[in-house]
């Protein structure tokens, strides 16, 4: 039986203390098999960010675990932690985040470079990524050049550069239109069918049915999970149950 890669294990999240305490999760418990996209919905304020976060070890859960990849996240030290987001994890957010100043295979490599690998090296996994997703043609241009869907795939062979097998994507197709949006979401499941783990929160049935599985969180808590591959008529029947 295959293992999971992403393994969250009742995690409570709580901002302040006292009576201004407020409880963002509440006895969040999943796991991500890879090859595995698991999506997260729900209304506004009920948690779905900052499980992303705590899942990718932006934030630290008030209490329970998150293991990647067997190794414990609670454990790591903010030196340790910051290395393996950059080995192992990959983030896509709505707003791109690529640097106006450097070519797409620039800043597909950064995060390589980051780590210490030399430029041309990490060049050529950049480029290598690149020409997996079908981009090489994107290599050399700047993000002025490039359309929103086009800045966005490439922040996708941005988050899975190198030996990444885990990518978090918050509302990455929020900017776009809708065929765009519906390409960019085609990339990352294609991704994730070659075997990387993904999270993916959005508030979009349509984009939530390219996943395997879809989670609702309300108030902090998960309500409902559906099976494999419901149809986008399905999940808003299952979106309005978990109201």
């Amino acid at each position: 039986m295959t293992e999971p890669h992403v393994v969250i294990s009742d995690v409570s999240r709580v901002h302040g203390a006292g009576e201004t305490a407020v409880t963002a999760l509440a006895g969040v418990s999943l796991h991500i098999l890879p090859g595995e996209l698991v999506a997260v919905m729900g209304p506004s304020g009920s948690g779905k960010s900052t499980l992303l976060n705590i899942a990718g070890g932006l934030d630290r859960p008030t209490s329970g675990s998150v293991s990647i990849g067997g190794e414990t996240l609670n454990d790591l030290g903010p030196r340790k932690l910051a290395r393996l987001r950059r080995r192992r994890m990959g983030f896509v957010f709505q707003d791109y985040n690529l640097i106006p100043s450097l070519t797409a295979a620039e800043n597909v490599g950064l995060p390589l470079e980051l780590d210490g690998t030399r430029a041309r090296r990490a060049r050529r996994e950049a480029r290598h990524t690149l020409d997996l997703m079908g981009l090489m043609d994107l290599s050399d241009r700047y993000p002025d050049q490039m359309s929103g869907g086009q800045q966005q795939r490439v922040a996708i062979a941005r988050a899975l550069v190198g030996s990444r097998r885990f990518v978090l994507a918050d509302e990455p197709t929020g900017a776009l239109d809708t065929h765009t949006g519906e390409e960019v979401l085609r990339v990352l499941r294609e991704r994730c069918d070659e075997g990387v783990a993904g999270l993916l929160v959005t508030h979009e049935a349509r984009h939530a049915a390219w996943a395997d599985r879809v989670v609702f969180l309300r108030d902090g808590v998960i309500v409902d999970t559906t099976g494999m591959r419901e149809s986008p008529e399905d999940l808003l029947a299952a979106e309005e149950a978990a109201r």
